[in-house]
């Protein structure tokens, strides 16, 4: 009997693959445990519509990324943070703010997507923003600071 499976069945097959397997197998413990559907031409087109539609979605996805990365690359951010006499910032800038920074400017980044050692001094810093489906952009960091009043 050929059946789709709905999960990954360990000696058998992963999610979405079609198998021949024993009627009784299919009866007694793929079907009571929702672990696979009887592969019907209805259920295999089915099948085949929803991987092109996952295609489609992924293209589509990848052209988003792709044009957040270019938005992104070399974009140029100022930063102001309190300082000490010394010169040093009080509160060091990291991931968090930096993606508040770019929430604000209209990017939906979070901070977990930002990799940057925190900044601790005034100056210029470039940091990577990582993207899916493996991409990355360059922005350019300018933290000012701000002298704190005694």
């Amino acid at each position: 009997m050929k059946v789709i499976l709905l999960a990954k069945v360990p000696g058998l097959g992963d999610i979405d693959d079609i198998k021949e397997v024993a009627d009784g197998f299919a009866v007694n413990h793929l079907f009571p445990r929702h672990l696979a559907v009887l592969a019907s031409p209805k259920a295999i087109g089915d099948l085949k519509s929803q991987h092109q539609r996952k295609i489609k979605e992924a293209e589509n996805e990848l052209k988003e990324q792709q044009s957040l990365a270019s938005r992104l690359e070399g974009l140029e951010i100022a930063v102001k943070e309190k300082t000490n006499e010394a010169g040093f910032l009080y509160a060091a800038v990291g991931p968090q703010k930096i993606a508040e920074t770019l929430t604000g400017l209209g990017f939906a980044i979070n901070k977990n997507q930002i990799v940057i050692k925190p900044i601790k001094e005034p100056g210029e810093y470039k940091a990577t923003v990582k993207l899916k489906h493996g991409l990355e952009a360059k922005i350019n960091l300018i933290v000012n600071a701000l002298p704190s009043k005694l």
